[in-house]
């Protein structure tokens, strides 16, 4: 086990002394601004595309996203298995220089509970002055204003934020899209999405503001990568936060994520805490709303969808004819690059597997919305032959397949279960919305998954 500190630097001129919470700690300093005085890593991408169409955010909703670009670097860059004691929990600090300390130190156990629920992680956060010669990280826009969008909306090139962007385009509005990336993979789909809804509404005005944040493999030591990135929605809800406040207004953030995946309730003893994903679990989306208004962001999120499945998402789109024209061009797979190991050469263009969580509650869901999916899976028929639950194309079928063999033998447990991921003290009104998508949810991969023959090997 490796306790781990990451320093955040401004440029060269940044040498402020930084005293670490313990003296075993591994230090790593990244800076943020390059030898051009231009914000690196991505954010600077971003904050160029807002200065494009006149649009500049404050500086504590930049402060905002450079946490959340040291969080990536720590949530991606820090490994599990080599770094913490029980192959999970990791033991991470932040430094960071920002705009006004004594506010962020004042929020600091919000962060922290934030992010310890979020990725499972102990986390510590310690903020200081930025240095006198950076004192503004936004540069004010040389151009008019030309973008006027009627909220914010999340667009990672899902199946979800696809549906998300089309629902509010049919409505009249005009969402300013947010998306990052970091692999080529998302940012084909991103981009091909993106392109698709301006054809199909060619009059409505679409901006679209894409990021690759991320960091080398050699950041924090000479090799270590994480793909478990638990972290990764706190970069995507600051990047959206960060456009919002540019926007200005009583901004709107949509978040269009269907419920099962939000509640993502445990379907077996082994997916407890943190290995199950809270990135829109409505617990973390109230601590982030009330880490904005701490720093006095006028921004709220919004998930439209909270209460609904995938398979009701796709089937009430507004346009359901262009989301099944275009839906395979989304991407729902936790990890299509991992086509790459298969043992057939012609299948080993990324794609999706189409036996990990999303996969299946995504052919669920396009089941459910009009029956024809022609996505392209590795595994193209979950019926094709009985599947190995010893390796990946089996786990999560015989996953999905015990919690319908739980509930269905116990109903009332699912009142209890939708508690299981984290605590839903903010919605006390809202439990048996909740308790009804987890149910409606289950028995939608339930229906996909009838006559599917999982077992061990």
């Amino acid at each position: 086990m490796r306790h781990h500190s990451i320093v955040g630097r401004l440029g060269a001129a940044d040498t402020a002394p930084v005293t670490p919470s313990r003296a075993d700690t591994h230090v790593t300093e990244i800076s943020f601004i390059d030898g051009f005085g231009h914000v690196g890593y991505g954010l600077g991408q971003a904050l160029d595309q807002l200065r494009d169409v006149g649009l500049c955010p404050g500086e504590a909703a930049v402060d905002l996203a450079l946490l959340a670009a040291a969080i990536t670097a720590a949530d991606t860059r820090i490994s599990r298995d080599a770094d913490a004691q029980d192959a999970w929990t990791r033991e991470i600090d932040l430094h960071l220089p920002v705009h006004d300390p004594a506010l962020w130190t004042g929020l600091a156990p919000l962060i922290v509970t934030t992010l310890n629920f979020l990725t499972g992680d102990h986390w510590g956060v310690r903020f200081r002055p930025r240095i006198a010669s950076v004192p503004v990280l936004a540069a004010p826009p040389t151009k008019l204003r030309t973008a006027t969008p009627s909220s914010v909306c999340l667009f990672s090139g899902g199946l979800d934020s696809f549906i998300g962007a089309i629902d509010l385009l049919a409505a009249g509005e005009s969402p300013l899209l947010v998306s990052h990336y970091w692999d080529g993979i998302t940012s084909k789909h991103q981009t091909y999405c993106g392109e698709a809804l301006k054809r199909r509404f060619p009059s409505a005005t679409i901006h679209h503001v894409r990021a690759r944040v991320g960091f080398p493999n050699d950041v924090i030591d000479d090799f270590s990568v994480e793909n478990t990135l638990r972290g990764r929605s706190f970069l995507f809800f600051a990047l959206a936060a960060m456009t919002a406040d540019a926007v200005g207004g009583q901004a709107v953030v949509h978040v269009p994520e269907n419920g099962l995946i939000s509640l993502n309730v445990p379907l077996d003893p082994l997916r407890l805490g943190a290995l199950s994903t809270r990135t829109t679990h409505p617990f973390y989306m109230a601590r982030f709303e009330e880490l904005m208004r701490g720093l006095g962001l006028n921004v709220t999120l919004h998930n439209p969808y909270a209460f609904q499945t995938k398979g009701q998402m796709a089937k009430g789109c507004a346009d359901v004819g262009f989301l099944q024209r275009e839906a395979k061009n989304t991407m729902s797979c936790s990890s299509p690059a991992k086509a790459r190991w298969a043992l057939n050469e012609a299948d080993r263009q990324p794609k999706h597997c189409g036996h990990c969580v999303p996969c299946l509650i995504r052919r669920a869901a396009i089941k459910e919305g009009w029956g024809t999916d022609d996505t392209e899976y590795q595994i193209p028929s979950l019926h094709g032959r009985v599947l190995d639950t010893k390796r990946a194309e089996g786990e999560h079928v015989r996953s999905f397949q015990l919690a319908l063999s739980r509930l269905a033998k116990k109903p009332a447990r699912a009142a209890f279960d939708i508690h299981r991921p984290g605590p839903l003290t903010d919605h006390p009104s809202k439990l048996t919305d909740y308790e009804a998508v987890y149910i409606a949810g289950l028995q939608e991969v339930g229906r996909l998954l009838q006559g599917v023959q999982a077992k061990p090997s």
